[in-house]
Order: structure tokens, then C-alpha cells, then sequence
């Protein structure tokens, strides 16, 4: 038998090392300790006390963060999968990690200076701080440019004021990252690492959401607010830069969470149907709910790979951004502008999480559209699994990019830029 050179080309495995498979069951055990706790907070619309104390315990408030900065230092896709088992638990829980995370960590640990680093993060990991990500406004959303809080340049601080909304772990969080167009000009905006412990910050918490039910969003107002210029993130008029690569993590997250959500709808579908028996014949073999069930399946098992292959990109990007050595705290931005290898790395991660999120998060809505169908009336009470997953994934069609505004995205990108609808 020969043996081809491109034989490999064949192989695409995920195996799992020992110490990954210890780690996740670590997060389905602390996942299964919780589930009752969630499931109150949920009808009670109230934070989950436990998250943070029982997953810091086994480190996932610092699962992808170095360890040189108290984390675990594990792989993107390590981290993508402890959020699929964490999503199986509901849109809420995994929400909260991906504010932390995805979109509060992750920026300063590719983005901050060595000192900034070192101050923030290691409470991060900790439990003792927790993130948030501030970036919408009420008149900009889908096109953070047209954002309206500003800054001023004083001598040895900033000073910000304007008001952010639906700002992820917004009414507990001790540190965030907000973005601010500087005062008289339409296009340079910047990106500041924020202590909310200041007299100069007021936030309310933003009731009567349809879903998302034990996430704590708020609004942030900035009255005047003083910020030590230590605290500017990346170079001043980069903020944007900084706060689309925060999507690309904060959509892979989005899109791993409804692999678990897809998973819980299917577990739950298949016990219910086998148990429900309507004109004499369980549900099981009903045709038309077999028909649901194996749509739940293949749309599950598309979004892993999406998933999955995102995720194999986003973690090239991130070794290569590893090797590199800082240069006053502008190496990123000098291999954005020159180094190809860099931004094709990074347009390509751009892509495919764009596409992992709106497919994922699109089929997410489908399947637990169907979960609630198969349910029938007890799929309409949300005490049933099914019904706050149904509640939560309509809102994942809308944050870290609205649907509408991916499916150009993703068109503009293959079309070219003088095509662009957006």
C-alpha cells in the first residue's frame, strides 16, 4: 500500500488531551451543582449568586487568560467548549462569561501594556474583579461609529461623559472597557479601561426584558468622569479597531453557547416525546415530530463544526500574537497595517465568526422554536427548559452584531469592500 504524502490531508480531529477532558467535566459537575439555582434566579429574574463563587473554583474566570495572570492559559477552543456546556444551562449563564471573558478579558490581555496587564487581570482570574464590555449607545448600535460619548485630554487624565446601554455584567461589574470619540472630532475614538467604583458613574439596571433573565445588563452614565491616561487602551483613536476584534471573540463565544442550548433543546425533546403520548401513539413516533427532532440534530451538529473550525483559526491568531514583543505598546497596530501573515490571519477570523454566529445563532432560534412546538403547552411555561431557551436565543440574533448586518458582512467580504451595503 502506498503511503501518499497528503494522506494527512484527511485528518480533522478535535481528540480532546486528559487534562482538557478533566477540566470540562469539572464544568459540567459545577453546571449540574447549579442548574436548580439557575433555574430559580431565572423565574426570579434575579442574579445567580453562585456563578462566580463556584466557577472560580475551578478557574473558568480565567479559563483562556495566561497563567502568568492567574489564569488557566487554555487554548480558544477549550474555552469555546466549556461555553457549550455551560450554554446547555441557558443563554444567561454563558452570557455572563462572555462579557468577562470573551469581550472583557480577552482585550486586555491582546491589547493592553504590560502594566495594564498586570494591574488588571490577576483580580480578574481571581473572581475579585469582574468585566464588563461597554460599547452601545442609544443611538448606536449595528455602527458603533456613530457613537456620541466623548473625552477630553487634560493633563494628566481624561475626561469622559456620555451614556452606554445594555453594557454585559453592567450593575456588578468592578472593571470595564468603554469607547469614547474625542470631543469635536466625528472619527477618532478611543478605548479606556474603566474602575466603576466612582462617584461619577451612575448605572441602572434594564427591566422587563423578554429574556436573558439572570443577566444583569445596565446603563452607564459618564458625568465628567476623571480617568488616569495610564488608563488609555492601545493608542488614542483605536478604539474601533480594538472593539471590532472584541466581536470576533464575543460572536465565537455567542455561537459555541447555542451549540449547548441545541444540545439541551435535543436531550429534552427526545425524553418528553418518548414520555408524551397524544391519540393513542407516544410522540416519539409521531412522523412530524421525528421530522422536528432530526432538523434539532443536523442543525446541531452544523454549527459544531462551524464552531470548531472558527475556533482552530482564532487560536493561530492567537499563538501568533503570543510570539510577539511589544514595542511602546504599538506592535499591534504596526502588524495590522504591515504584516500580511497577521492580517490574514485576523480577516479569516473575522469571517468565519461571523458566519459561526449568525448560522448558530439562527438555527438556535429554529430549534428551540421547534422544542416548545413538540412541547406544546408545556413548552409555553418557563418553568420548562425549552421556553427560556426559546426566550433567550431571540436576543442572540440581535448582540455582537445583528443578523441583518452579518449576512452583508459576510457578502461584502467575498464581493469586495467597493460593494460594501453597510
Amino acid at each position: 500500500m502506498k503511503n501518499y504524502h497528503f494522506s494527512n490531508l484527511s485528518i480533522m480531529k478535535f481528540d480532546l488531551s486528559k487534562d482538557q477532558k478533566v477540566f470540562l467535566q469539572k464544568i459540567d459537575g459545577i453546571c449540574k451543582l447549579l442548574r436548580e439555582d439557575e433555574e430559580k434566579s431565572y423565574l426570579n429574574e434575579s442574579l445567580n449568586e453562585k456563578v462566580i463563587p463556584f466557577f472560580n473554583k475551578i478557574g473558568m474566570l480565567g479559563c483562556p487568560i495566561s497563567t502568568e495572570y492567574g489564569g488557566l492559559g487554555y487554548d480558544i477552543l477549550t474555552y469555546l467548549l466549556a461555553l457549550e456546556r455551560i450554554g446547555e444551562e441557558g443563554s444567561s449563564m454563558r452570557t455572563f462569561f462572555s462579557c468577562h471573558t470573551s469581550i472583557g478579558q480577552m482585550i486586555l490581555q491582546n491589547w493592553g501594556s504590560d502594566e495594564q496587564k498586570k494591574k488588571f487581570l490577576p483580580n480578574t482570574t481571581k473572581g475579585i474583579d469582574i468585566m464588563g464590555f461597554a460599547l452601545t449607545e442609544p443611538n448606536a448600535g449595528s455602527d458603533p461609529s456613530l457613537i456620541e460619548t466623548t473625552f477630553e485630554e487634560s493633563r494628566d487624565h481624561f475626561i469622559i461623559s456620555g451614556k452606554k446601554h445594555w453594557v454585559g455584567n453592567g450593575t456588578f461589574a468592578n472593571t470595564i472597557t468603554t469607547y469614547a470619540k474625542e470631543k469635536g472630532s466625528d472619527k477618532k475614538i478611543s478605548a479606556f479601561i474603566i474602575d466603576m467604583n466612582s462617584s461619577s458613574i451612575k448605572k441602572k439596571e434594564i427591566k422587563n426584558k423578554v429574556g436573558l433573565l439572570t443577566v444583569k445588563n445596565a446603563i452607564i452614565e459618564f458625568n465628567n468622569y476623571k480617568i488616569s491616561k495610564e488608563n488609555l487602551l492601545g493608542l488614542s483613536g483605536s478604539g474601533l479597531s480594538i472593539a471590532f476584534s472584541a466581536l470576533i471573540d464575543g460572536r465565537l463565544s455567542v455561537a459555541a453557547g447555542a451549540i449547548g442550548v441545541m444540545r439541551d433543546c435535543l436531550n429534552e425533546t427526545i425524553r418528553y416525546s418518548k414520555s408524551r403520548s397524544q391519540h393513542g401513539t407516544v410522540l416519539a413516533k409521531k412522523q412530524l415530530v421525528q421530522q422536528h427532532i432530526s432538523k434539532i440534530i443536523v442543525a446541531l451538529e452544523s454549527t459544531k463544526w462551524l464552531v470548531y473550525k472558527a475556533a482552530t483559526i482564532r487560536q493561530q491568531l492567537q499563538i501568533y500574537l503570543d510570539t510577539l514583543k511589544y514595542e511602546d505598546n504599538r506592535w499591534i497596530f504596526k502588524i495590522n497595517r504591515k504584516n500580511k501573515q497577521y492580517s490574514d490571519l485576523r480577516n479569516e477570523c473575522d469571517r468565519l465568526s461571523a458566519i459561526a454566529k449568525y448560522y448558530a445563532t439562527n438555527a438556535s432560534v429554529d430549534v428551540t422554536n421547534r422544542s416548545v412546538q413538540i412541547f406544546g403547552s408545556e413548552g409555553y411555561k418557563k418553568t420548562s427548559r425549552v421556553a427560556r431557551h426559546f426566550l433567550d436565543s431571540r436576543a442572540t440574533t440581535i448582540y455582537e452584531g445583528a443578523n441583518e448586518v452579518l449576512e452583508l458582512k459576510i457578502a461584502c467580504e467575498i464581493l469586495g469592500s467597493e460593494y460594501s451595503a453597510y
